[in-house]
């Protein structure tokens, strides 16, 4: 076990307990002791951020990257609290920096991404997520981020697509059936909608919708007699 009083396991104590206040006195106590301790000086950082003190962490983070302008963990530092500031151009700037660095970050990548989403650039947006998806044809936040900007350029279809791509990599984001359910709604297939909404992927809502056409019935009754057939099935099945 290490020595319980070195500044590392003092901050990691202090920030697993949540004692952000604590933490920033800490580190404002090692740096007037030493006033280019890298530890303390990105620990402050962190601190002030849990704190909501962006302007505060800033001038720390610039601390940091007058020692070394290519620091990665202060530049994403200073690209969350620029994003918090809302000052966009800087955050791309910091994004140009890391991407200099390091052309494949997935998480810088999204960040451009976003942030030319609140600029307003959302078809250059795009074109950094596909970056992101060249890398890494799973990442759930590219796909997310991809089909918001395609819904907010009426791509409706493309935005469906991707949302449910998404869906199906991971189920557990609640937000999704809603988006491509509100999609469908824009494009007049009601159906398609609910299904959607009821969290229904795309490769299983055409067979229900082909199955209701086929016995006569509203698309909400197959899919109820879906959902009942599937609950039966599961009942019967033996305990493990």
């Amino acid at each position: 076990m290490g020595d319980l009083l070195e500044p590392v396991n003092v901050i990691k104590r202090m920030y697993e307990a949540g004692k952000f206040k604590e933490m920033a006195e800490y580190c404002s106590e090692l740096l007037q002791k030493n006033p280019k301790d890298l530890i303390a000086l990105q620990n402050i950082t962190t601190a002030y951020i849990q704190l909501g003190k962006y302007e505060e962490a800033l001038k720390y983070c610039d601390i940091v990257l007058s020692m070394n302008n290519k620091d990665d963990y202060a530049l994403k530092n200073k690209i969350i609290l620029l994003e918090n500031l809302r000052r966009f151009d800087q955050v791309l700037s910091c994004c140009d920096a890391l991407l200099a660095q390091n052309q494949t970050d997935a998480w810088v990548l999204n960040t451009k991404g976003l942030v030319l989403n609140e600029l307003d650039q959302h078809e250059e947006a795009i074109l950094f997520y596909d970056k992101t998806l060249s890398i890494d044809p799973t990442n759930v936040t590219a796909l997310i981020n991809k089909a918001n900007s395609k819904s907010y350029l009426g791509k409706y279809s493309q935005a469906i697509e991707l949302y449910d791509k998404a869906q199906s990599l991971d189920p557990t984001i609640k937000g999704l059936p809603i988006a491509k359910s509100k999609l469908f709604e824009k494009l007049g297939k009601e159906d398609e909608a609910f299904l959607a909404a009821q969290g229904v992927l795309l490769k299983d809502m055409e067979k229900i919708i082909r199955d209701a056409q086929r016995n006569g019935c509203t698309v909400f009754h197959q899919f109820c007699e879906k959902e009942f057939e599937e609950l039966h099935a599961k009942g019967r099945q033996p305990k493990t």
